[in-house]
């Protein structure tokens, strides 16, 4: 009885869930009731899920993936299998209660009478219920009509109340996520909340059927079939806990594995540690024992070559030094090169040509020697190196043995000595051996002798060069570079190689611009021929040991190198220990490697084999971009910045991630005000770190303003509208775009996202952040410029004519977008005031401050400062913030003319308050005018105000007459002030008086001689005055007060005339 019960709810609910559309939950419920193992209860289910009309099948196959087996996945199956456990044993107790329950009630059903039970038969098919059983089975419930709100929230709670009692936890809280409309957790007190609803309902409607009695007994028969899967739901309990036991005997042994392998990665690290440390602290020892070995030898010929002195005389020793050693080499260099021409020539050449110059033994070598000619012999040991080649001298000429254009690059020499062998070979000659030279041997083929002479001639070069670099000018050691190069090339021992390739990186202690060229230069050349994998392991670790050099310069070098030696490596060196240096040099102390870090980054992208280290790369961009560095900041712009969007095809992401920057760091530094909910608490203190780092990042985004407007001509989707008007967004594609029929995102990026970023940002910015707010305004101009007068007009003014409050027309906005741009006007008084002051000043500027908008320009500032003071409501203090707007305006010269016009309007106005207001606006945008307009037009406004009969008029004019007198030292205007000064003055007013000392004494450091005199006169004069004739205390009170008042570093200014006198 209980499964007929349940069956039948359980179908209500299915049938509920399916007809309401809560598919979310439904699917949650059929998987619950297939763990159940309720399969003839999910049969509606499974067919509504595994229709292809409902759910494709192309989209469920994508989401089939197979798991491997990992101890993660068997703790998630162990916490599964423990939580079914769970649920299992829930539902037994369930089952137990609701048993014990049919019981009692069976027990009162077996005392019934079969005639009450009988006779209950006809009364309830004549009830009313019969007729609910007609429309059952006429009709489903819905026939009555669409669900009110009353019915469906009752209806939620019912079927949300019979999850959580059936245990289906998880449907539940689907069910609960996917009712949105409706809040769930509070049942109103109606005559529907009842405990265990649907239950309930369901028994209301079954007593009102011919057949409730029939289902009754049914249930009764139900009750042993409930007591039997009782039963089998102990067993599977007894079988889930062995489950679960076996599961933690199969973790605690995978656990104990992990643990093991954790300990052998442990002790594999720290074997890689003291590995390393082992091999720094031998390369160290290898160092110092270079040192040693090179002051030995420097000593042992320093003895020798002062044997010699004894010998001979001074003077005619260390000529005959010098003179031997430049032959000497000239000799190892032909004989190099000898040696490579008969590398390459065949040994039947060989034999043709050996006509008693050459006899070669493999048992024995003689050399003999011409007495006439210099000559350096092949010896087979370090001493023989050391008695053979002599020390240079510190101040010896360029050798003869090296080409005359030693300024070259070495690339040529290198060439030289390669190129030589083929010339011999194709003229069809043998060169010949060194003069003085003749090698004798016994029965031995050319090959093998050439091949020891060549390894003995490189073994020299490796041994005497370390020796020779230290005494070679600085200047003249790039001629030491074609011998180096050869060695590395030839050298078969690696140590060796890696010594040379060091002393090549350590050539010149601190190499100019010139020397680091050459270098590098021979860094390529060698790179180039020994190959990729030479490379990886002789050049980069070299590279790798200069990063923390001491020198700059010896950074530098690595830094110019790390992009051109990318090139002959192999792709995957390239991304990660080419990139690895170079980050690392990126964090350098000095900007000239940070700057030729960021090069060579631009460099080395193209060389990459994917994007796979985009977003690594990405934060590099913007860590250089924010250098404090304005060199390295300009790279960054001019070159790396293009390579990376090049590169990762990626501009939508680099622009998110600035403009996240741009307001992350505005809003990291502190409040002006820590009161909530004034101005000042929205405006923050910028540091000078963080004012530089929103410079360059609005630069920036000015930079990629073009392919920005590229990306979204090329994403457009009107494109026979958009080449019909050469690439503009006129009328008609905008009028298009407004359909809303398809999607921009390219195209609604900036006035969607970027914009309202832009407006949020000025919102931080305090109203003395003119450079910053200037670099906002140039950027719109520059979208104006570039996007055309259209989208000026039908899209960014719209945009911020609603931020700062004002109606906009939106036609040619698509309606989806029309609540984001609304959502940009200010809802409350501050924030209105906010927008007034920070955004007011972009909508002049940058929008309406276009060549092409000057007559609306003009139209809305005579609304601003003329029109809405007509308004009453109009407040003094969003007057006072929309004449700063206007100021900020005034930093623009091409407005001046424009902005007068409108103040002489406001002069000659019968309005005191609007004089003042003008007396104020030119106090404001002295600062921005020159000598010419300040003659012109602001000092004859002043004086027009500072002669009207209202005082509140003329006091504002004195203020506005100081800021004059501050800026300007021109004779005229300081006349015209002066004048204008005594006729204040003569009024007798003591408020002119304060206000005139006030207004001078602020510009005494910056006025002229004739002013600051005339300034202590009237001090000296009126203050005695005042003091002898005035006789109200509060008088004489007020004026010595404004006088002790003004600016004590005004004092000295004011005591210089006298003291010089």
């Amino acid at each position: 009885m209980m499964d007929v019960e349940r069956s039948s709810l359980c179908n209500c609910v299915v049938n509920f869930l399916l007809e309401e559309n809560y598919v979310l939950t439904a699917f949650e419920l059929l998987h619950e009731l297939l763990d159940d193992g309720r399969d003839h209860h999910a049969i509606r289910l499974k067919e509504f899920f595994s229709d292809p009309s409902n759910f494709p099948p192309d989209q469920i196959s994508r989401l089939n993936s197979l798991r491997v087996a990992d101890p993660q996945s068997l703790l998630e199956e162990k916490e599964a299998t423990q939580e079914k456990l769970a649920l299992s044993e829930y539902e037994l107790r369930l089952a137990q209660e609701d048993i014990s329950k049919l019981k009692s009630e069976l027990q009162k059903r077996v005392e019934l009478s079969p005639t009450q039970l009988t006779e209950s038969t006809p009364d309830a098919a004549g009830s009313p219920g019969s007729d609910l059983l007609k429309r059952k089975k006429d009709g489903s419930s819905f026939d009555l009509g669409p669900l009110n709100n009353n019915e469906r929230r009752d209806l939620n709670c019912a079927v949300q109340e019979y999850l959580r009692l059936a245990g289906y936890r998880l449907t539940a809280m689907t069910f609960y996520e996917e009712v949105t409309d409706q809040n769930l957790d509070v049942w109103q007190n109606t005559p529907a909340s009842v405990p265990d609803a649907l239950r309930h309902y369901y028994y209301q409607y079954l007593s009102s059927t011919s057949e409730a009695a029939k289902e009754k007994v049914a249930m009764i028969r139900e009750n042993e079939s409930l007591l039997k899967s009782s039963e089998i739901l102990n067993e599977e309990k007894g079988r889930l806990l062995k489950n679960k036991e076996l599961a933690d005997n199969q973790i605690s042994g995978l656990t104990k594995s992990l643990e093991t392998f954790q300990k052998d990665v442990k002790d594999k690290e720290n074997q890689i540690k003291r590995l390393k440390q082992s091999l720094e602290h031998q390369r160290k020892e290898l160092n110092d024992c270079r040192s040693e070995i090179t002051s030995l030898k420097m000593h042992i010929e320093g003895y020798r070559s002062g044997r010699n002195v004894m010998a001979s005389d001074t003077d005619t020793a260390e000529t005959q030094s010098i003179e031997k050693c430049k032959e000497e080499i000239k000799i190892l260099h032909l004989e190099i090169e000898k040696l490579k021409a008969k590398s390459t020539t065949s040994p039947e050449s060989v034999e043709r040509t050996d006509s008693g110059k050459e006899s070669v033994q493999p048992e024995e070598k003689v050399v003999e020697i011409d007495e006439e000619t210099p000559l350096i012999s092949h010896p087979t040991d370090a001493e023989s190196v050391k008695q053979d080649v002599p020390p240079l001298v510190g101040d010896m000429t360029k050798p003869e043995g090296f080409p005359q254009d030693s300024t070259g690059s070495f690339t040529d020499k290198v060439n030289t000595i390669d190129e030589s062998p083929r010339v011999s070979e194709q003229n069809g000659d043998v060169p010949s051996p060194a003069p003085g030279i003749s090698v004798k041997s016994d029965n031995l083929g050319c090959d093998g002798s050439l091949e020891n002479t060549g390894s003995e001639t490189i073994q020299i070069l490796a041994d005497a060069l370390p020796k020779i670099v230290p005494y070679v000018l600085i200047n003249h050691r790039e001629e030491l570079l074609p011998l180096m190069m050869c060695a590395i090339e030839r050298h078969p021992d690696g140590s060796t190689r890696d010594s040379l390739t060091h002393t090549l990186f350590n050539l010149i202690k601190r190499p100019d611009e010139q020397q680091r060229q050459i270098i590098m230069d021979a860094c390529i050349s060698l790179a180039k021929n020994v190959g990729q994998m030479r490379t990886e392991t002789e050049l980069l670790p070299q590279c790798w040991e200069q990063i923390n050099h001491m020198y700059e310069e010896r950074r530098l070098l690595v830094a110019q190198s790390c992009g051109q030696i990318a090139e002959f490596v192999r792709p995957e060196i390239r991304d990660s220990l080419i990139l690895s240096i170079v980050q690392q040099l990126i964090e350098d102390a000095a900007s000239v490697v940070r700057d030729a870090a960021a090069h060579n980054l631009a460099l080395l992208l193209p060389l990459f084999p994917n994007a796979d280290k985009y977003f690594k790369v990405e934060e590099l961009v913007f860590q250089l971009v924010c250098d404090p560095s304005g060199v390295v900041v300009e790279t960054t712009l001019r070159e790396l910045v293009p390579a990376v969007i090049k590169w990762g095809n990626n501009l939508e992401h680099v622009l998110k991630v600035l403009l996240s920057h741009a307001l992350s760091c505005a809003q990291r530094c502190p409040p002006i005000s820590g009161v909530e909910g004034s101005l000042e608490s929205h405006l923050r203190v910028l540091g000078e770190r963080e004012r530089w780092n929103l410079d360059v990042l609005l630069r920036m985004l000015i930079e990629l303003l073009p392919l920005i407007r590229q990306k979204a001509t090329d994403t457009c989707p009107f494109p026979p509208v958009l080449e019909s008007n050469d690439n503009t967004f006129s009328d008609a594609l905008l009028d298009l775009y407004a359909g809303g029929h398809v999607e921009w995102p390219a195209f609604e990026w900036m006035h969607v996202d970027c914009f309202s970023d832009l407006i949020n940002l000025s919102c931080m910015l305090h109203r003395k952040e003119d450079n910053l707010r200037n670099r906002i305004t140039k950027f719109l101009l520059a979208v104006g410029q570039s996007y055309g007068d259209s989208y000026r007009v039908h899209i960014m003014l719209p945009v911020f004519l609603v931020a700062v409050g004002d109606d906009a027309d939106f036609t040619f906005f698509p309606s989806a977008i029309h609540s984001r741009i609304k959502g940009l006007r200010p809802k409350s008084v501050v924030a209105t005031r906010l927008a007034t002051t920070c955004v007011l000043p972009l909508l002049l500027a940058g929008i309406l401050g276009s060549p092409s908008k000057r007559d609306q320009l003009e139209d809305y500032l005579r609304k601003l400062l003329v029109d809405n003071h007509l308004n009453e409501n109009q407040s003094t203090r969003r007057y006072a913030d929309v004449i700063d707007a206007v100021r900020f305006l005034c930093s623009f010269e091409q407005h001046h003319g424009m902005i007068f016009n409108i103040l002489w309007e406001m002069v000659v106005s019968s309005s005191m308050d609007m004089k003042i207001n003008a007396a104020n606006l030119l106090k404001v945008i002295v600062p921005y005018v020159d000598t010419k307009v300040a003659s012109t037009h602001v000092v004859p406004a002043l004086v027009t105000l500072g002669s009207d009969p209202n005082l509140k008029v003329k006091y504002v004019s004195i203020e506005s007459f100081g800021a004059v007198a501050q800026h300007f030292k021109n004779d005229v205007i300081v006349d015209k002030i002066r004048v204008q000064m005594d006729a204040f003055l003569d009024d007798g007013s003591h408020e002119a008086t304060i206000a005139v000392v006030r207004a001078l004494s602020v510009a005494v450091p910056h006025t002229t001689e004739r002013l600051r005199d005339y300034i202590l006169k009237f001090q000296n004069r009126h203050y005695l005055h005042q003091f002898v004739f005035c006789t109200d205390y509060h008088c004489r009170s007020l004026v010595s007060l404004t006088f002790l008042t003004s600016p004590f570093e005004n004092f000295p200014f004011l005591c210089r005339p006298n003291i010089t006198r």
